[in-house]
């Protein structure tokens, strides 16, 4: 039953970033020293914190579809696996961005995130484009 880890997975990783999000907003509006949050908003850390949001939040959904997918469609089993285990790694990519906000790690998460999330979806891509429409499920 591949694609459940990833449904799972990506529901609760959305609303890790769900509340990254909250946090953003409140360095924005409420913090001490907003003006400042504001005046650098578009710079450095504070981009790279709203990159880390927005592909937390897009990766998530990525797996949530895919996990769905996974389970509605008949894949060949080692194609269902890989690709669920791309997706999921893709999920490094945005905490790979926060670990470099956060600490300065080098973007090696991000690389890979990014990579088994291309991998991913072109796998995923090719595989549907190879599924026979009397295969389907209803």
């Amino acid at each position: 039953m591949q694609g459940k880890k990833n449904i799972a997975t990506g529901f609760l990783f959305l609303a890790g970033f769900m509340v990254y999000g909250f946090v953003l907003i409140y360095l924005r509006d409420f913090a001490p020293g907003k003006e400042q949050w504001i005046a650098d908003y578009a710079l450095g850390k504070h981009f790279e914190s709203r990159l880390a949001h927005v592909h937390g939040n897009l990766f998530a959904f990525i797996n949530i579809v895919v996990g769905y997918l996974l389970l509605r469609l008949p894949i060949a089993t080692v194609s269902a696996k890989w690709i669920s285990w791309l997706t999921l790694t893709g999920m490094l990519m945005p905490l790979g961005i926060l670990s470099e906000v956060a600490f300065g790690v080098p973007p090696l998460l991000v690389l890979a995130g990014g990579i088994a999330m291309v991998l991913a979806m072109v796998w995923f891509g090719i595989t549907a484009l190879q599924l026979r429409t009397s295969e389907r499920q209803p």
